[in-house]
C-alpha cells in the first residue's frame, strides 16, 4: 500500500478541531481510500474502538435509505451512545444525500440538505466529522461558505512523486521516465501494459471528468468544443495564454466562433473539477499582477498525456508542470514571475525587456524564485537560464531546477542548482 503521510499529517493535526473536514480534489485520486486505509486504521492504532468509528459510503445501495438527511441524521445520533467517548463520523460521497422538503413547515422554500445534517452533528461535542464528495455540490468554494466557518477543506491530489516512487515495483532509475508519461493517478498501479495505462486514463478522462462536467453544468449540446478547448489546453501547458487567444485559435483553426466568456465559464468548471489549475503572472519588481495572460497545469500529467493520445510528451513542458503540482502539493501559492528591465540598443534607443520566471512559489514569509530547466550543458545555456534570476534584487531563495541527477551546488551569486528527483525526493532539497 502506498503511504500517503502529507495527508495523513494534515488529517491528524485537524482532529478533533471543532470544524467538519472536507475532503475534496479530483475523482479517482484516492479520497476514499485516504480515510478508509490509511486514517481509519491510524486510528485504530492509537486505540480507538471499533464502535466509535461510524463510517457511510453513501454511493453504495445498501445505504440508500440515508440519502434521506432525516435518516441520515438520526442514525448517527443513535451510534452516538456514550457521552465519555470520542466518536469519528466518516461520510462518503456526501453528495448523494438529496434535498427534501422540511416536512414540518408548509413553505416549499424550506429545504433541508446535508449541509443541516453536518452542522447539527458539528454541535456535538464528542463528534469528529470527515465527509467527501464528487460533484458540483462539493466544490470548495461553494461548500466552505455553506458551513459558515466551520469546515475545514483538505485537498487530495494524484500520487506525487514521492509517494508513487515508493510503491515502484521496477527498476528505480525508469521511476521518473514513467511518471511524466502516465502520472500519478493511484488506479494506475494495477495496469502493466502502455495499453492498459492508456485505457485506464482515457476512460477515466471520458467517461468520468467530461461527463460529470457536462451533467453538473448542464452542458447539452456543446460537447464538441469543451472537447477542443481541453486540447488546447493540453497542448498549451506551460505556455502563456488567456481567453482571447483561445478564442482566437477557436476561430482560426477550428472555423468556430466562441464568446470570450464562454471560453472563461468553461475554463472554470475544468478548474472546479479539479482537472487543471492556472497560474497568474506576476511582476516581480513592480509588486503586482499584470495582464490577463497565465499558464494553465494539469492536475495530473498523465491525464494531459492521455488526452493527447500521447502525441506530444514534451518533457520540459511536462516537467514543468510537475514542478508546479509538488509546490501545491506542499503547500504554496504559486504564480509565473515577470521582471522587466530597461536598456539601450546600439541606436540608442530605449527598450524594454520582460523575462519569465518560471515559479514564484509562497508560503507565509518564504518566497522561492524557481527556473524548470531539462539541462544547462554549457555556460551560455546557464546563463540564459539565470537571466531573470539574476535580475531580482530581492535576497530570496533562486533555484534552478534540471532534469539530470546532479550534486546539489550554487553558482557565485548564490543561485541553487538542483536535480529534478532530488527537488521531488527531498522536501527540504531547496532550503540547502
Amino acid at each position: 500500500m502506498i503511504k500517503r503521510p502529507i495527508l495523513l499529517e494534515k488529517l491528524i493535526n485537524r482532529k478533533q478541531n471543532g470544524r467538519v473536514k472536507v475532503i475534496t480534489g479530483l475523482r479517482r485520486a484516492g479520497k476514499s481510500f485516504l480515510l478508509t486505509d490509511i486514517y481509519i486504521p491510524y486510528l485504530k492504532a492509537q486505540g480507538i474502538e471499533n464502535e466509535c468509528i461510524i463510517t457511510l459510503s453513501l454511493d453504495e445501495l445498501k445505504y440508500s435509505k440515508y440519502r434521506n438527511p432525516l435518516e441520515l441524521d438520526t442514525y448517527i445520533r443513535s451510534k452516538i451512545k456514550d457521552s465519555e467517548k470520542q466518536y469519528y463520523i466518516f461520510l462518503d460521497e456526501i453528495q448523494k444525500v438529496e434535498t427534501i422538503q422540511n416536512p414540518y413547515i408548509q413553505d416549499k422554500e424550506s429545504k433541508i440538505t446535508f449541509v443541516d445534517v453536518i452542522l447539527g452533528l458539528l454541535k456535538i461535542k464528542n463528534a469528529d466529522i470527515y465527509i467527501t464528495g464528487s460533484n458540483s455540490k462539493m466544490l470548495s468554494s461553494d461548500i466552505l461558505t455553506e458551513f459558515r466557518g466551520r469546515g475545514d477543506e483538505i485537498q487530495v491530489h494524484p500520487l506525487s512523486y514521492a509517494e508513487f516512487y515508493s510503491g515502484y515495483e521496477g527498476d528505480k532509475r525508469n521511476a521518473w521516465r514513467d511518471y511524466f508519461v502516465y502520472g500519478g493517478m493511484p488506479g494506475l498501479i494495477e495496469c502493466k501494459s502502455h495499453e492498459q495505462k492508456s485505457l485506464y486514463l482515457k476512460d477515466l478522462f471520458e467517461n468520468t471528468y467530461i461527463t460529470d462536467i457536462l451533467e453538473r453544468n448542464n452542458i447539452r449540446y456543446e460537447k464538441n468544443i469543451l472537447d477542443t478547448l481541453l486540447n488546447i489546453i493540453s497542448s498549451s501547458t506551460g505556455s502563456l495564454t488567456n481567453p482571447s487567444v483561445i478564442a482566437n485559435t477557436f476561430k482560426s483553426v477550428e472555423k468556430i466562433n466562441i464568446k470570450y466568456e464562454t471560453i472563461t465559464d468553461y475554463i472554470s468548471y475544468f478548474e472546479n473539477a479539479f482537472l487543471v489549475r492556472k497560474a497568474e503572472r506576476y511582476d516581480i519588481k513592480g509588486r503586482k499582477y499584470i495582464g490577463r495572460q497565465r499558464k494553465y497545469y494539469f492536475e495530473d500529467v498523465g491525464l494531459r498525456n492521455a488526452r493527447l493520445g500521447f502525441r506530444q510528451n514534451e518533457e520540459n513542458h511536462i516537467m514543468e508542470n510537475v514542478i508546479y503540482n509538488e509546490l501545491i502539493v506542499r503547500g504554496f501559492d504559486v504564480d509565473v514571475g515577470v521582471v522587466e528591465y530597461n536598456y539601450k540598443d546600439p541606436d540608442g534607443k530605449s527598450k524594454r525587456v520582460q523575462l519569465e520566471v518560471d515559479f514564484i512559489a509562497t508560503n507565509g514569509n518564504m518566497v522561492y524564485y524557481i527556473q524548470s530547466a531539462l539541462a544547462i550543458g554549457d555556460e551560455a545555456k546557464r546563463i540564459q537560464e539565470t537571466n531573470s534570476l539574476n535580475r531580482i534584487t530581492n535576497s530570496f531563495k533562486k533555484i534552478v531546477i534540471i532534469k539530470d541527477n546532479i550534486i546539489p551546488w550554487h553558482d557565485d551569486k548564490g543561485i541553487l542548482y538542483l536535480g529534478i528527483e532530488d527537488f521531488l525526493l527531498i522536501p527540504d532539497a531547496i532550503d540547502k
